[in-house]
């Protein structure tokens, strides 16, 4: 296989299969435990998978929309929440390979259509049962073809939930195979939050650890906790962890990118700080501060930047350190 490589924080290698342009994606969560002869089997039905088929119609049912903050190569994508994207794959029986425009004019179709015809194969499933008006928390696990946090792009698909949760749904997804929905209860939500960081820091498949509701479309946006809220300082939190986790993806592969931290506490609130290390030009990731070398520290509205075009999450360009 070409250009097969190992990616050790989503757990899985990227390889192109024969025949192909584009990269194909094998998880390797679910071979743990395989012995050899089952291991050289399974691998050997992946290679006879060969290549996405050349119509529309084949194609179509076997589409999927998935949640991801980044992808490899340069796939169709459109924004969906602030550091995560909407992707379309193409779904093997074990891998998958995300779309790209050279599918879409192999197919001669539009993006928007491969897009609503991966939504229209989610199995778009609610749940049964009444909580008697008590807030429940429910967990859906996905076993591999379920894509059960992809149903958050479903508009309307979460508050349909809200019988079934005992109120206005918020979701977690914390890793691509776990979705939490419960109601929107003050009392509840902060463990749920603390559970989503800890299933997302542990996770070598890691999504996000906020919490989201639906807007008046039935789209999801991250949950609003303004200052005052009595969630504000945990949602602050989440909302900063993952911009710190997608800036670190998107510096692996970035030249001259500047490192995002988390500072502060709850009680002082939280902070992102972004990390300009020597004079000169860097790529800085949104923020509220930076740190200039080892002991200064300005707001980042301070600064003379440039936005930086194509690239996702956002980076502004600097020359250099101001007097």
């Amino acid at each position: 296989m070409r250009d097969a490589r190992y990616h050790r924080a989503a757990f899985e290698i990227r390889f192109t299969l024969p025949g192909d342009d584009e990269p194909s994606i094998l998880p390797l969560t679910p071979l743990l435990g395989r012995n050899r002869r089952e291991l050289r089997e399974h691998l050997a039905d992946i290679l006879r998978t060969g290549n996405l088929p050349q119509d529309w119609k084949d194609a179509a049912p076997m589409l999927r929309p998935v949640l991801r903050g980044g992808a490899p190569g340069a796939p169709i994508r459109r924004p969906a929440v602030p550091f995560l994207s909407e992707f379309v794959v193409f779904d093997h029986p074990e891998t998958i390979t995300y779309v790209t425009p050279a599918q879409l004019a192999l197919w001669n179709v539009t993006a928007e259509q491969v897009f609503d015809a991966a939504r229209a194969n989610l199995p778009g499933a609610v749940l049964h049962g009444n909580p008697a008006g008590k807030p429940v928390v429910v967990r859906f696990v996905d076993d591999g073809n379920a894509y059960w946090t992809s149903h958050l792009l479903l508009p309307g698909w979460l508050e349909r939930l809200a019988g079934q949760v005992g109120g206005r749904p918020v979701a977690f997804a914390p890793e691509r195979g776990t979705l939490l929905v419960t109601a929107d209860d003050p009392a509840l939500l902060p463990a749920l939050f603390a559970q989503a960081e800890e299933i997302y820091a542990k996770s070598s498949r890691s999504l996000t650890p906020m919490a989201y509701v639906s807007d008046g479309d039935g789209s999801p946006i991250p949950y609003p906790a303004p200052a005052g809220h009595p969630l504000h300082h945990v949602v602050s939190r989440a909302e900063r962890i993952l911009a710190v986790e997608e800036y670190h993806r998107q510096a692996a592969e970035l030249p001259d990118a500047a490192e995002l931290r988390l500072t502060g506490s709850d009680e002082g609130g939280w902070r992102t700080r972004a990390v300009w290390a020597a004079d000169g030009p860097v790529l800085l990731p949104v923020a509220d501060e930076v740190e200039l070398g080892d002991e200064r520290v300005v707001p980042w509205t301070e600064l003379d930047l440039t936005r930086v075009d194509d690239v996702s999450p956002e980076r502004w360009r600097a020359e250099g350190w101001p007097a």
